[in-house]
């Protein structure tokens, strides 16, 4: 069984913390792609990650956070899995999440509880 050093994850949230949202949308569309990205961000049209990306637009605060914690996760999740396994992970039911899917459970529950994910997260790295 394969564990990544807990040091790999800090990185991946200090990333999350010190990043501008240009770079987390631009990192973020890379691996999960443009409609999840603008999924988990609350939007409905993929048109605003891309004035994410541009700078012409910034995220509400809640966005904004549900943004970054989506990146902490993707950091972890990317120490060990591809993208097409991470794009699953969101998309998919997580028992650890009430049988949500991550991507959903960013997008519809308050920002406070997105650590959540983050828990969810680093249990797929040991399981």
């Amino acid at each position: 069984m394969d564990v990544v050093e807990y040091g790999s994850w800090r990185r991946a949230g200090d990333e999350a913390r010190e990043l501008t949202i240009a770079q987390i949308a631009t990192r973020r569309r890379e691996v999960l792609g443009v409609r999840l990205v603008a999924y988990i961000g609350g939007e409905g049209t993929t048109s605003v990650v891309g004035a994410w990306v541009e700078g012409r637009a910034v995220p509400s605060a809640d966005s904004d956070a549900r943004l970054r914690t989506a990146f902490h996760a993707l950091g972890i999740l990317l120490e060990r899995w591809d993208a097409v396994t991470i794009q699953s992970w969101f998309k998919g039911m997580n028992p650890l999440l009430g049988d949500v899917s991550p991507s959903r459970f960013l997008r519809e529950r308050a920002p406070e509880a997105a650590s959540d994910v983050l828990v969810a997260a680093r249990f797929a790295m040991i399981s």
